[in-house]
C-alpha cells in the first residue's frame, strides 16, 4: 500500500470526519476513489457500445411502451413454464 498527500477543503474533511471518524477518513476516500473509476469506466463502456443495437433490430426496444409490453410478454412466458 503506498502513501499519497491529497488536499481538500476543510469542510470536505469536516463532512468526512463526521459522519466516519478520522480514522476511516482514509478508507472512505479509497472507496469513494473506487466508485468514481467504476462510473468513469462504466461510462467509456457505454459510449463504446453506443449503437450496436439498432432499432430496426429490435423494434421492441423502440419506445418505452414497446419495452413494457415485451417484459410482460417475458414474464408470462415464465410462468407459463
Amino acid at each position: 500500500m503506498a502513501r499519497t498527500h491529497v488536499i481538500l477543503s476543510d469542510d470536505l474533511i469536516e463532512a468526512i470526519d463526521k459522519r466516519f471518524g478520522e480514522r476511516d477518513r482514509s478508507r472512505f476516500l479509497e472507496e469513494a476513489a473506487r466508485e468514481k473509476l467504476e462510473r468513469l469506466e462504466l461510462g467509456e463502456a457505454l459510449v463504446s457500445v453506443a449503437g450496436v443495437v439498432r432499432e430496426q433490430d429490435y423494434p421492441e426496444f423502440a419506445d418505452q411502451r414497446s419495452i413494457n409490453e415485451w417484459v410482460r410478454a417475458q414474464r408470462r412466458t415464465e410462468e407459463a413454464s
